[in-house]
């Protein structure tokens, strides 16, 4: 993203849409309804994020362990959804970048092989585990 704009339109709708998806998929998980992964759906196979959407509903229930269980990527995708449109709507308030500015740096930091190599083994890691679980 080269400008702040786009990046906050891009974040602020992938919210919204986030949002809506989550407390739609309340209702389909307290029913005991499939998932809506198309990669389980095609292959039968978890995906590497299978059980992010339980796991978000189960932290904003307050059942963090569960939520750890289902898939620890959850914690990070619910800091994301809860974080991001606060401080975007700040920056925007204030007329800053602060969040563009940090999402740059973050970006650039992610960007190391150092970095970027431990969290694409964490990542395959915690696939592994998903299709342990049998999610």
């Amino acid at each position: 993203m080269n400008s702040s704009r786009d990046l906050y339109a891009l974040l602020l709708f992938s919210c919204v849409a986030g949002y809506a998806y989550l407390f739609y998929s309340v209702s389909l998980v307290e029913a005991g309804h499939g998932t809506f992964c198309l990669f389980k759906n095609i292959s039968g196979m978890a995906c590497p994020s299978c059980g992010s959407t339980r796991a978000v509903i189960a932290l904003f229930q307050g059942r963090v362990s569960d939520s750890f269980y289902y898939n620890p990527l959850g914690l990070i995708i619910a800091s994301m959804m809860l974080i991001s449109p606060i401080w975007i709507t700040r920056d925007l308030l204030r007329k800053q970048e602060s969040f563009f500015i940090r999402y740059r740096k973050f970006e650039k930091w992610l960007a190391k092989p150092i970095v970027y190599l431990p969290a694409m083994l964490l990542i395959l890691a915690n696939w592994a585990w998903n299709i342990i679980k049998g999610l």
